[in-house]
């Protein structure tokens, strides 16, 4: 028989999908006061891999991600998705997101994915919020599941998520 003990802190990251960096910046800025520091960003990605947002936000959309500082606790993941919601209210024009801000977080042996919306592959939390494996850490690095989103599975992205699990690693050490 199993005994439950609790889980180690995790890696916080968050991913924004824009086309104006004065947005971008206003949800760093609200995400700083909210959450906490930043200790890593990637570079700045054309994102094509879908029209989804084309409608919202226009064309030339970029994607970029940082990961937080501190570490979090998995017991109160879902406010992080809460939070990231009401900012990109805050920072909306008319309705209309000016930002999409995507949280989700990395441990050892993967990176999930927070979302309201609710599939097959994803695991209800709390307060309309789910979780989703999006990339599996095997043979020394991130890699898709079937269900990963094809930007996920770009060479830019999983070099920036083992870097961050390499923080990581040294954060809960």
């Amino acid at each position: 028989m199993g005994h439950p003990v609790p889980h180690k802190k995790i890696k916080l990251i968050i991913g924004f999908i824009f086309s104006d960096a004065g947005e971008l910046k206003k949800a760093e800025e609200f995400l700083l006061r909210k959450i906490g520091s930043f200790d890593a960003e990637s570079a700045v990605f054309d994102f094509r891999h879908t029209d989804y947002y084309k409608k919202e936000f226009g064309e030339n959309l970029k994607r970029k991600f940082v990961s937080l500082k501190r570490l979090v606790s998995l017991e109160d993941i879902f406010k992080i998705k809460l939070i990231t919601d009401e900012i990109e209210k805050k920072i909306s024009n008319d309705g209309r997101r000016l930002v999409n801000i995507d949280p989700g977080y990395i441990t050892e042996s993967k990176l999930v994915l927070l979302t309201t919306k609710d599939y097959s592959h994803r695991i209800y939390l709390k307060k309309g919020i789910y979780a989703e494996i999006t990339l599996k850490f095997r043979g020394g690095t991130f890699g898709p599941t079937e269900n990963t989103y094809p930007d996920y599975k770009g060479d830019g992205y999983i070099k920036f998520f083992n870097h961050i699990r390499m923080i990581y690693k040294e954060g809960v050490k």
